[in-house]
């Protein structure tokens, strides 16, 4: 038999079941448990995707219960009331916060050591920084999706202006996943070229195409839950991402929140920096050098995250 994985993932909803499908398709052998208040609803969705099972690799989804969690190596929450449309974040939080919490408090019961917590729920920084205080789990062991999906937004639009692939860019967001995100275009290159070196013969990235760009990555997720009412492919398939890294022991560099206790001034609060993702979770925080404005811009991002916080 062929030793599998277990990962919960902690919601059924369209980003929850998307999640498990994207993870799915992948090549790694896993063990999914789907846990959902309706337990129906994840019934339905484990065998939905278990019929194409002879179409796939070998992982194997059910629904599940906070039991599964006491053997899962990797605990992904999706669950939460979704973003309405024109809400903030923030509102987002104010709602979220005590399903969230009751969330936190039924894996800690049934879990016999300290998986990784894997936050997609949003706001996600927020829940992830409650995820951090309310598990007691060590800091490296509770991850949030952050701004990962950002960044391919953001790769997806240069890419677009300059008619490369986005896989081969190399452009972050930082900060907060909503919006006082930060594009740092101080990093961004192509095959080494600092953008405005490549911009100089191709297209001309000068500060208003620079906003345009990073106004539309900051908006991409409202623009999309006016048109379909959610996002889920796209926060699936950066999910499946951060978990291949883990299980795989990739080391890969990816923008997700981390809890800070210090790194860059930042403290007690959770926000997305390039971080080293490996078997143990974030294996590092890399002390990346940003221009002013974007160091200060950094700030204020963590500054608005911890007011809301403290209120």
């Amino acid at each position: 038999m062929i030793s599998k994985t277990k990962i919960s993932i902690i919601g059924a909803g369209m980003v929850g079941s998307t999640t498990a499908f994207a993870l799915m398709m992948s090549d790694l052998s896993l063990e999914i448990a789907l846990i959902d208040i309706n337990r129906t609803k994840a019934q339905g969705d484990a065998a939905d995707m278990m019929h194409g099972a002879a179409f796939l690799p070998s992982s194997e989804i059910f629904a599940g219960d906070y039991t599964d969690c006491r053997d899962s190596e990797i605990i992904i929450i999706t669950a939460g009331v979704p973003q309405k449309p024109n809400e903030s974040r923030i509102d987002t939080f104010r709602r979220n916060r005590e399903i969230f919490t009751r969330i936190i408090g039924d894996i800690v019961k049934n879990s016999s050591h300290q998986p990784i917590i894997l936050v997609v729920s949003n706001p996600v920084d927020l829940l992830t920084y409650l995820a951090y205080e309310l598990s007691g789990f060590r800091r490296n062991r509770i991850i949030g999706s952050g701004t990962l999906l950002d960044s391919s937004r953001f790769k997806y639009l240069i890419g677009k202006q300059t008619n490369v692939d986005p896989k081969s860019l190399h452009a972050y967001i930082i900060g907060e996943h909503g919006d006082s995100s930060v594009a740092i275009w101080s990093k961004t290159s192509i095959a080494g070229m600092r953008l405005d070196q490549y911009g100089s013969k191709h297209q001309l990235f000068d500060g208003q195409l620079r906003k345009k760009i990073s106004d539309e990555v900051k908006e991409a997720a409202y623009r999309v839950i006016e048109m379909k009412g959610a996002t889920y492919y796209a926060i699936a398939l950066s999910t499946r991402r951060i978990v291949e890294c883990i299980l795989r022991d990739d080391r890969s560099i990816l923008p997700v929140s981390c809890v800070l206790t210090g790194e860059y001034g930042i403290q007690d609060i959770a926000i997305s920096l390039p971080a080293v993702i490996g078997k143990n979770g974030i294996e590092d925080i890399l002390p990346v050098e940003y221009d002013a404005e974007e160091a200060a811009m950094l700030k204020a991002s963590a500054e608005n995250l911890k007011r809301i916080l403290r209120s």
